[in-house]
């Protein structure tokens, strides 16, 4: 694809308008993510178009469908939901994210010191002028911060296995994943077929049921809600059965987690499951992210002209890895069998990049919004724009009792 398709995908998704700062044009985004997402609904739809549950969406557009709900704008350092900053660091830049209710105390463990309880940043922005960026990435893996120095992109392009398209009408899809890549991936499997089963413990809510209920209604609608205590043995039974039935799994965190409740998902792979494996930085890497940081440190951040990177969209590496994800599930090994799909979200997000993209071209007023030029023609900026919910999401654990009845496992 030349790079006038790419600006143009840019232009019409949506992100365009998310990128830039306030108070200046918007800008565009460099690589090709939007037409990579693009290129995965496509191949979605042709996985799907032969079943009873075709799936039709533009993934271009929904990366910027958060912030259709949320009214998110561009911000420029700041991400647009206002959580992630891009700070200086002694030898480039960093993104560090301030979205957990934790995250104040994380921040004040890296820089040592107490932080205002008002605004934190301007103590972190010091410290991270004295320090580098291999420093904080460090510091950040050891407390389970989400922040790491903005790289300069590699164009690396991960390899997965052998695998063939395969329908999932009727699959049984086990979400124990938040927030927006995982439900992303789990709502496109839905849109499949799939019946698709969220799992939640009492302690550990998807932090998304507090954020834009539209949005939320969106990703869940149709789906069924278990809470399962992986701190009773009666849970951790409960959730090892509900393992064991499933066709497909997904979960987003890394994998220490799981293996906290007892769950092996090697084990699963060997018995035949599809298990899909949403990280930051890969199974084998204990750094924890979000979707704008890792996004920025990937390289994926919009270049002003002396070199300032500014936010591109909105956590953009988590719809991005979602549409990935969600790929990857409706596909089987060749010759059959169960799959570990080691998706990292910086890997997704770098692969769409390329070296040294240069400073970001600009959008110009064009009649009442704006446009940006791809190939001797003016594309209109499109605003993000959302789908509407097709039906209710579940309240939190409303199907416990059913689903594992349903399925012969015992109720704790």
């Amino acid at each position: 694809m030349c790079a006038t398709d790419s600006v143009s995908d840019w232009a019409s998704s949506g992100l365009v308008a998310l990128t830039g700062r306030a108070d200046g044009p918007p800008l565009v985004p460099p690589g090709r993510a939007a037409s990579y997402a693009r290129e995965l609904s496509d191949r979605i739809h042709e996985m799907t178009a032969g079943t009873g549950s075709p799936v039709r969406v533009d993934g271009a557009a929904l990366l910027a469908e958060r912030a259709a709900f949320t009214g998110h704008v561009r911000r420029g350092p700041t991400s647009a939901g206002g959580a992630c900053r891009l700070l200086p660091t002694a030898d480039g830049w960093a993104a560090v994210s301030c979205a957990r209710p934790d995250d104040p105390a994380l921040l004040g463990a890296l820089v040592e010191s107490r932080l205002p309880e008002d605004d934190p940043w301007p103590v972190v922005a010091a410290w991270l002028r004295e320090h580098s960026g291999a420093e904080l990435a460090r510091r950040a893996e050891l407390l389970g911060l989400a922040a790491g120095p903005v790289r300069t992109p590699t164009a690396e392009r991960p390899t997965g296995p052998s695998t063939a398209a395969r329908p999932v009408e009727g699959l049984l899809v086990v979400d124990f994943s938040a927030l927006w890549a995982g439900p992303l991936c789990a709502h496109l499997l839905g849109l499949a077929g799939a019946r698709v089963v969220k799992v939640e413990t009492p302690s550990r809510p998807d932090g998304a049921r507090r954020g834009q209920q539209d949005f939320y209604q969106l990703l869940h609608a149709g789906h069924r809600s278990v809470v399962l205590d992986p701190g009773t043995a009666a849970g951790r039974r409960a959730l090892a059965a509900l393992v064991a039935a499933a066709d497909i799994v997904i979960e987003a965190s890394r994998p220490r987690a799981l293996a906290r409740f007892g769950l092996d998902a090697r084990a699963a792979v060997a018995s035949g499951t599809t298990w899909i494996s949403i990280t930051a930085a890969g199974r084998s890497s204990e750094r924890v992210g979000f979707g704008d940081d890792v996004a920025a440190s990937a390289g994926l951040v919009a270049r002003e002209g002396d070199g300032t990177p500014l936010f591109c969209g909105d956590a953009l590496a988590d719809p991005l890895t979602g549409l990935t994800a969600a790929a990857a599930a409706l596909t089987v090994p060749v010759g059959g069998g169960g799959v570990l799909h080691d998706i990292a979200m910086h890997d997704v997000v770098a692969a769409t990049l390329v070296p040294e993209p240069g400073p970001s071209p600009a959008a110009r007023r064009h009649g009442t919004g704006w446009a940006v030029e791809a190939g001797g023609r003016w594309v209109p900026v499109a605003a993000p724009r959302r789908r509407e919910p097709v039906a209710e999401a579940p309240d939190m654990g409303a199907h416990t009792g059913e689903v594992l009845r349903g399925l012969g496992i015992p109720v704790p």
